[in-house]
């Protein structure tokens, strides 16, 4: 089975596809200065177009997880995924509060999709 790599960073690489299956990094928003909600607009743009790339979309994704670094925001934060959610095709999610390496970050996700037959 192959492995391929997309968006290679220094430490990382934003996406690996492997065996049907794409796996996303920890994606933060590109702007930290926003709000949770902004953020997490920011971030699920972010996923569209990995997805994308992947030649997939957001109606495939099978698990998210959701890292808040503070609880207080999860309403903001929702806001911006409900608008983008596939009200059809939710995935599997969790959402933790959790200390994240930078603290003007607010949200973190990473998750799990599955690439479409062939």
């Amino acid at each position: 089975m192959s492995i391929k790599r997309l968006a290679p960073e220094e430490r990382l690489t934003g996406a690996v596809i492997h065996n049907g299956l794409i796996y996303l990094a920890g994606q933060i928003a590109d702007d930290s200065t926003l709000d949770a909600e902004g953020q997490m607009a920011d971030i699920l743009r972010q996923v569209d177009a990995l997805l994308a790339e992947a030649g997939t979309d957001k109606s495939r994704l099978i698990s998210v997880q959701i890292f808040l670094a503070d609880m207080n925001d999860m309403a903001g934060m929702n806001r911006a995924w409900d608008a983008w959610l596939d009200k059809n095709n939710k995935p599997a999610r969790a959402t933790v509060e959790a200390k994240l390496a930078d603290p003007t970050w607010k949200v973190e996700l990473t998750g799990i999709a599955a690439l479409p037959q062939p």
